[in-house]
């Protein structure tokens, strides 16, 4: 009986490794495609002319 209950806690052992390390991924996955997004969000903050104030009319243009 010994021997079956150590292979038993062997292969429940593996089992808990294969879910974290597949849960690691996904987690890993899932940071890298939000920062890849704010990445590109940056850059797209950036195309957006600023506003300046003309100081003969005082209104707000983009340049």
């Amino acid at each position: 009986m010994p021997p079956l209950i150590a292979f038993a806690g062997a292969l429940g052992g593996l089992a808990v490794v294969r879910w974290a390390y597949r849960t690691a991924q996904r987690i890993n996955h899932e940071l890298e495609e939000a920062r890849l997004a704010r990445v590109s969000e940056t850059a797209r903050a950036q195309e957006i002319p600023t506003l300046r104030r003309d100081p003969r009319t005082g209104a707000y243009r983009p340049g």
